[in-house]
């Protein structure tokens, strides 16, 4: 299984800390804000990791990371995005170097207190779909957020007025080889953007979507507040906990 982090995006909402550098390099405490979606990988026993990028500088990533060293790894691979074409965009240019095996994605601003480590082994059991992570929040409507009937899946909107549950769908999914597949049939939504949500969505649709609730707290660090949330979060208490 191979692990992809996906880390470009312009960062405009959180102008001017992105003016020099990219939203995934700055500061969570006491780490560039990458470290935690690469550990969350390595944690899971994943070995092969790409780091999608973009923007002015692309280059401070292999400078901040260089093969992995940091995380025990060998090599890490590096991918660029031109501009904003949204998350789905960003997976497609993995295919080539993931083609073949199972993924496991983490957006670049996705923070756990624990491990994915239970989840990507019954991913791994799976005969063939994919699997979300889904937590409750008190503020649905800035996610993806799915709707449930029973223990399935049946449809997942991006940011919803009216959400039909309380979870929203945080920003690491774990695909069979038929993603590929699927970003192709994406068509960009209302912001220019190929939407992730489209893709989890043709799985929901086909009826190989699987989902987990996450243990432990989960932050974004996209905006402003989210990112002192994070930041609060892992110096009070850690993340990436074993």
């Amino acid at each position: 299984m191979k692990g992809i982090v996906l880390a470009g995006g312009l960062g405009t909402r959180m102008m001017p800390l992105t003016r020099v550098t990219n939203k995934h390099l700055l500061p969570v405490y006491n780490k560039p804000m990458v470290y935690y979606p690469i550990q969350t990988l390595v944690d899971a026993g994943i070995r092969e990791i790409m780091i999608v990028t973009g923007g002015h500088s692309a280059g401070d990533f292999l400078k901040l990371l260089g093969n992995g060293e940091d995380f025990g790894l060998k090599q890490i691979s590096y991918g660029y995005q031109k501009g904003e074409g949204g998350i789905a965009e960003a997976l497609g240019i993995c295919e080539q170097w993931a083609k073949g095996a199972r993924i496991a994605v983490v957006l670049g601003d996705n923070i756990i207190e624990k491990n994915i480590v239970e989840p990507v082994k019954k991913f791994q059991s799976q005969a063939k779909g994919a699997k979300i992570l889904l937590k409750e929040v008190h503020d649905p409507e800035r996610f993806g957020v799915p709707e449930l009937k029973g223990d399935k899946v049946v449809k997942i909107e991006e940011k919803p007025k009216q959400p039909k549950s309380k979870f929203a769908v945080i920003g690491i999914y774990m695909y069979d080889e038929q993603v590929w597949e699927f970003i192709k049939r994406c068509k960009p939504s209302g912001r220019g953007e190929l939407e992730i949500t489209d893709v989890n969505n043709f799985y929901v649709e086909q009826g190989t979507m699987t989902h987990d609730v996450l243990e432990g707290w989960w932050s974004d660090a996209g905006t402003f507040d989210s990112l002192l949330r994070a930041s609060k979060l892992v110096a009070e208490g850690g993340a990436n906990k074993k």
